[in-house]
């Protein structure tokens, strides 16, 4: 065992023991007394895993009444920023709305990374980068345009993107980088999915918008195009950008006044930090399984105390 897992493994049990004295976990955190706690959920299935988890914790551990609001990005920041909401636990990066809202009306505060890191990038099924050794490099996909042309875009490769309201700056890149291709928003992650399945299905090319962790994955391989490497602004202008996208710590934000008026409710969504394979699990069973995200949340929370009691550690 590292001296990291030495590290955890005595936090965890300092946690337990701490809450032990206490009664157990279950039943006898303060409550909430029905106050009221509005989340935001993102339109991605692991965004949405933090927000099942979460509200199941504030309701059945707590004692808050939560509700939920779907929501795109923009809106999200705006509904946190107005009040609206209390709460985004998952958000891969939006400079000028941080500015905003954090910097300029500070309406907004951080609330700590959820300790999953993100990455966008290009992508490929693993099965067509096995038959063309190459593909896997920006600089060769134009050689390869013809693999991924649709006769509704006048022959040009296609790259298959989700919503127009993710975190994407592909239509400037391919601009940029001089690709004969163009981005193609099916409209949302599960229609981006069926997509990817349907072409997996029969072997057949196909080169994707996508972003990692994701429980997709489990199922089909992909293999990352390379793109140009990123580096400290050179996103800055996206007009003119050339680079790939970065590996993001995702963060979580709290609505200012939540942060400090809302007692455990707040300290605790601080506190909620997990990793990629429990994120990918609930994630999974929501949206491949069809279980409804409360009952994703309470099997999660069942199979994994020791995770999640330690959230509520000092509460």
């Amino acid at each position: 065992m590292s001296a990291i897992s030495r590290s955890r493994a005595a936090f965890a049990a300092l946690a337990l023991l701490t809450l032990s004295a206490c009664g157990s976990v279950s039943g006898t955190a303060s409550s909430g007394d029905g106050e009221a706690v509005t989340l935001i959920a993102p339109t991605w299935a692991g965004g949405q895993a933090n927000v099942a988890v979460a509200k199941y914790i504030l309701e059945n551990e707590l004692g808050y009444d939560v509700s939920v609001k779907e929501m795109d990005e923009g809106d999200a920041w705006k509904a946190v920023g107005t009040g609206k909401a209390d709460a985004l636990l998952e958000d891969w990066g939006h400079p000028a709305l941080e500015k905003e809202y954090v910097d300029q009306e500070q309406t907004v505060v951080s609330g700590g990374d959820l300790g999953v890191k993100g990455k966008i990038g290009w992508y490929v099924p693993e099965y067509l980068a096995d038959e063309h050794r190459d593909i896997t490099d920006w600089r060769k996909l134009n050689k390869y345009a013809d693999l991924f042309a649709t006769s509704e875009i006048g022959g040009k490769g296609r790259l298959i993107e989700g919503s127009p309201e993710f975190v994407t700056r592909d239509e400037a890149l391919i601009r940029n980088l001089d690709l004969d291709f163009e981005a193609v928003y099916a409209g949302s992650e599960e229609a981006q999915i069926q997509e990817m399945r349907k072409r997996a299905a029969k072997k057949e090319p196909f080169l994707t918008y996508w972003w990692r962790p994701h429980w997709l994955e489990t199922e089909l391989e992909l293999k990352e195009v390379r793109l140009p490497a990123h580096y400290g602004g050179c996103d800055a202008d996206e007009t003119t950008s050339e680079c790939g996208y970065p590996e993001t710590e995702l963060q979580k934000y709290l609505n200012a006044s939540f942060e400090e008026d809302g007692g455990k409710a707040a300290e605790f969504l601080k506190n909620f930090q997990w990793g990629e394979e429990d994120q990918n699990e609930v994630a999974k069973m929501i949206a491949r399984d069809g279980l409804a995200p409360e009952a994703a949340a309470k099997r999660w929370v069942k199979e994994n105390p020791n995770t999640w009691e330690l959230w509520l550690w000092g509460l």
